[in-house]
């Protein structure tokens, strides 16, 4: 998340608009009201296609694409990208939890996300989730990580733990994917939880 979104009111002309977005070499702005609450989001496209359109629209009220979709600081990567692409939007102000603006997310600050190094990866598992989460020792699972892939391998007591493992390792930024090699010493599932 970019911490300082830049953003403007519904008055803000279509030339200030311009400025902003050449000044702070950005594609978006953030339409917000007097509360800083995101209202919508004027991006480059929305300039050029309702000129283009031959449309009379001067002012960010106007030109604007709402209402804003948002996300809060506390969302992983993952639910961010998927609230992204099931809406078709490239970026995502960011609000806390008066729902007011604290950043901007974007399509590039998720792809920085997913560069991040295996070795940070590896580590914030098995510190963060293995560790501090589950209270097991470090030892008691084999982290992996290539490419941001996952392997897990090792036993675990209970079943149950198993998908909550996977599902905390899925969350950790820069991970694409994860593969499970992990068991159990006692099925502690219902049968009709078994899969």
């Amino acid at each position: 998340m970019t911490p300082t979104a830049v953003s403007v009111v519904p008055g803000t002309t279509f030339k200030e608009i311009a400025r902003l977005l050449d000044e702070f070499d950005i594609t978006a702005v953030c339409v917000v009201d007097e509360s800083n609450r995101p209202l919508g989001v004027v991006s480059e496209a929305d300039l050029v296609r309702r000129r283009a359109a031959g449309a009379r629209l001067d002012t960010a009220g106007a030109l604007m694409s709402s209402p804003a979709i948002v996300a809060r600081p506390e969302w992983s990567v993952v639910r961010a990208a998927r609230v992204m692409d099931r809406a078709g939007v490239k970026r995502l102000p960011v609000v806390d939890d008066e729902g007011q603006l604290v950043g901007i997310l974007s399509r590039s600050d998720l792809v920085q996300l997913f560069l991040r190094r295996d070795r940070a990866i590896q580590e914030e598992i098995v510190e963060d989730v293995v560790t501090h989460t589950l209270g097991l020792s470090p030892s008691a699972l084999s982290v992996e990580v290539v490419d941001g892939r996952v392997t897990l391998s090792g036993t675990v007591r209970r079943r149950s733990l198993v998908p909550v493992i996977l599902r905390l390792c899925n969350s950790v930024d820069g991970v694409v994917g994860v593969i499970d090699r992990l068991t159990y010493e006692d099925d502690d599932l219902p049968k009709e939880g078994r899969s």
